[in-house]
């Protein structure tokens, strides 16, 4: 028989002999939950027999839409065991962009929180999903109880290494988000390149405290922790005063920006709070270099920043073995094992040391293309002479004469503010629907606690004087909080070049410093 691909069984594989010893442990205040690697092999198991019963197609994909909870990573690691495809959405997500990730995915199953049941369900039943659950933080839910019904023993559905494990959207430049499909291999293989780069071993505790609706939280992080059999420290959500009290209990964070800025912030935070700590760990978004020293001259370590994406998982990493070189600030370090990386010009050729271009990799972790998007597909790989395929990542940067990779820059206008992607495109589309808004303009500028702020430069039609403050709350109803613009102006033009486009790199400029205070 040939070999069994399917992740959970590499996941479960690397659970400790001693399956009652904690594995996860709440933190969020009140009684702690602490759950044993046996009960993560028991619930699983229900929920993939559940899922099982509802005799669901081949390739079946889940669409998940809940809060932050133990539970939510059982369901994900359930639908992997079963052998069907998770679709995780980010929980900012309005009805608009639910619709469209529904209509689009066409899930036989959506799982959302209870309070958001009665539209989620609306929207998945006209679009033919099949069955909706509901799955809440304190552990209640459909879910649950259809699944308490179910044996607790369950034999991992049968996968191969292409076979698909999960479905990411990211935004497009025009608003249609795409899902890029990841493999079992894709992730098994990016796991087992972190596990021995970032050095995990027999001790190391990682506190949790990102989302997991991401790459970050729901790949880097869980699965850094179960493929080593390491304790998680689980927050639902991040507070600072809670994390630094238990960074003592830990050895290993990850984080976005936003959350190191927060816990600079927090009086408690230095060395002594992170007197066991291993390894910090930064991504997502940029870390000013301000962040990195502040950081360093307060808890003693030296954060490691490494880059990726939802289409590739991690592709670079600063070293975390000082005998591989420093961690260099500003700079997200070297490929990772496995992972091949080049810089090209316009024309495709490779750059020289220093010199900037477009970011193209190749590796196990790369992508199997968007989800039903053939034609995009196509378009965003390149194929050298040898016919190795090349994926365009969008992201431009450069590579210096130590190897180490800066990204000085991201084709396409794409912002990330703490940790999310925003889309320009996508905000000036709904912008420009609103009364009164002849055109927009939308860019990201520095901001020291998000990495980057969404900054909105509005035009109004003749007559009209659009609100800043009304146009915000207006948005607000729309689109994802994370996608709102922090600041609106109203301007009597935006700035063009001689064909007409907009000089966007005009008005980052302009709004440099704007969050500088």
């Amino acid at each position: 028989m040939t070999p069994n691909h399917n992740l959970f069984v590499a996941l479960s594989d690397a659970f400790p002999d001693e399956l009652d010893t904690v594995a996860i442990e709440t933190a969020d205040g009140g009684e702690a939950l602490r759950y044993s690697w046996r009960d993560i092999h028991r619930a699983t198991a229900m929920i993939a027999n559940l899922l099982d019963w509802l005799e669901l197609p081949p390739g079946a994909r889940v669409a998940v839409q809940t809060e932050k909870s133990v539970e939510a990573l059982l369901l994900y690691l359930a639908v992997l065991r079963a052998g069907y495809v998770y679709l995780p959405l980010n929980t900012a997500y309005q009805s608009a962009e639910i619709e469209y990730f529904i209509g689009n995915a066409e899930p036989s199953v959506v799982v959302c929180s209870g309070k958001n049941f009665s539209w989620v369900s609306r929207i998945a039943f006209k679009a033919g999903t099949t069955h909706v659950f509901t799955l809440n933080e304190d552990r209640s839910g459909s879910l649950l109880e259809r699944a308490a019904h179910h044996s607790d023993r369950h034999t991992p559905a049968h996968k191969a290494a292409d076979d698909l494990a999960a479905i990411l959207y990211t935004s497009g430049t025009t608003g249609r988000s795409k899902g890029a499909m990841l493999s079992h291999d894709n992730l098994l293989s990016n796991a087992v390149a972190l596990k021995h780069y970032w050095g995990w071993s027999a001790g190391d505790v990682l506190i949790h405290a990102l989302p997991i609706f991401h790459v970050h939280g729901l790949f880097v992080a869980s699965h850094g922790a179960l493929l080593n059999g390491s304790k998680m420290i689980w927050f639902s959500r991040f507070d600072p005063k809670a994390v630094t009290a238990r960074l003592p209990d830990a050895t290993v964070f990850m984080g976005v920006p936003t959350l190191y800025v927060r816990l600079l912030g927090e009086p408690g935070f230095g060395s002594q709070a992170c007197r066991h700590m291993r390894l910090f760990v930064s991504g997502s978004a940029p870390l000013l270099i301000e962040t990195f020293n502040e950081f360093r001259e307060r808890s003693g370590h030296t954060i490691l920043e490494r880059y990726g994406m939802s289409e590739t998982l991690m592709l670079t990493s600063n070293p975390c073995d000082p005998k591989h070189g420093e961690r260099r600030g500003g700079t997200v370090g070297f490929p990772l094992p496995g992972v091949r990386l080049r810089i090209v010009d316009e024309h495709g050729r490779r750059c020289a040391a220093g010199e900037i271009g477009g970011i193209e990799v190749n590796g196990p972790n790369v992508f199997h293309g968007y989800w039903r998007m053939p034609e995009k597909t196509n378009e965003e790989f390149s194929t050298d002479d040898a016919g190795t395929r090349w994926f365009k990542t969008g992201d431009v940067g450069r590579i210096d004469a130590d190897g180490y990779v800066t990204i000085v820059g991201r084709s396409k206008d794409l912002i990330i503010t703490g940790g999310f992607n925003v889309y320009p495109a996508e905000v000036e589309a709904v912008l420009n629907e609103l009364p009164g808004v002849a055109e927009s303009a939308v860019v990201g500028v520095p901001h020291p606690d998000f990495g980057e702020g969404v900054v909105a430069l509005v035009v109004p039609r003749p007559g009209a004087a659009p609100d800043a403050a009304q146009l915000i709350a207006a948005l607000k109803t729309r689109i994802a909080n994370f996608k709102v613009p922090k600041r609106l102006f109203v301007v009597n033009e935006l700035p063009r070049n001689a064909m007409g486009k907009v000089q966007k790199n005009l008005l980052r400029e302009q709004n440099q410093a704007l969050f500088a205070d």
